[in-house]
């Protein structure tokens, strides 16, 4: 298709990619369930005190919605572009 071989397909490959890095920043340092939940809450259990990261926290369960969507356009367009390497 023309339009996975088109400047904007990179582009959108790229910001979703930097879109995907930040979003999984987010959920890791807001989940108390994945591996090394003692140390992101070590590291987090000061944040608590300031509005910033409770407003971030209290987003937690919509950011992972959003990551699996920006995670699977993402491989739309990746497979798209640059085809099944296998």
């Amino acid at each position: 298709m023309s339009l996975f071989q088109s400047i904007a397909a990179i582009r959108v490959l790229f910001i979703l990619g930097m879109l995907n890095g930040v979003l999984m920043l987010l959920v890791y340092f807001t989940c108390r369930c994945t591996p090394g939940a003692r140390l992101v809450t070590r590291i987090t259990g000061g944040l608590m005190k300031y509005p910033f990261y409770r407003r971030i926290y209290g987003y937690h369960c919509y950011l992972w919605p959003a990551l699996w969507l920006s995670v699977a356009v993402h491989a739309v367009f990746a497979v798209g572009t640059i085809g099944f390497p296998f």
